[in-house]
């Protein structure tokens, strides 16, 4: 999810979207541990995603954009 498309996500949807994040990986992480993960690259991907998330909530908070 690029973040012009983060951006355009209402409040309610974006915290389902950020809950979702969380969710993904966990299960990521956990299927690391399991030695069961396809793609090693998908665990900064997902932390990549919360963050982005996170930083637009935060600006809305703030009142910066």
């Amino acid at each position: 999810m690029k973040i012009k498309e983060v951006r355009a996500l209402g409040d309610e949807e974006m915290k389902k979207q950020l809950e979702a994040a969380h969710k993904e990986y966990f299960d990521l992480r956990l299927s690391a541990a399991t030695k069961q993960l396809k793609s090693h690259r998908d665990i900064p991907r997902a932390k990549r995603k919360i963050a982005r998330l996170k930083t637009i909530i935060r600006e809305r908070e703030l009142g910066i954009r």
